[in-house]
């Protein structure tokens, strides 16, 4: 693999864990306002959590709130990147 792939994936990590940093922000501003959390479950199902969040933050101010535009910048970072690496390393079959 090449140096620039290795930055590549490097940038695919932080992205990865600023998403689920992110998750976990929203779901304890969804807690104070008392929805029922189950962290566990925020890893595996972020977007239900995220249109709680959203909706909530719209009543609230009347637009999304700002962690749900930053979710969205890190998530399809993280996945664009993903696919780039995808792309770009050979797979080995057999």
């Amino acid at each position: 693999m090449s140096a620039h792939l290795y930055i590549i994936f490097g940038l695919a990590v932080i992205f990865g864990i600023s998403s689920l940093l992110i998750s976990f922000r929203a779901a304890s501003h969804l807690s104070k306002h008392g929805t029922k959390i189950n962290y566990w479950n925020v890893r595996f199902h972020p977007f239900k959590y995220f249109k709680q969040y959203r909706e909530l933050t719209i009543e609230e101010n009347g637009k999304p709130g700002s962690l749900f535009y930053a979710w969205i910048v890190t998530i399809s970072l993280f996945a664009g990147l993903y696919h780039v690496l995808d792309c770009n390393c050979p797979h080995k079959v057999g």
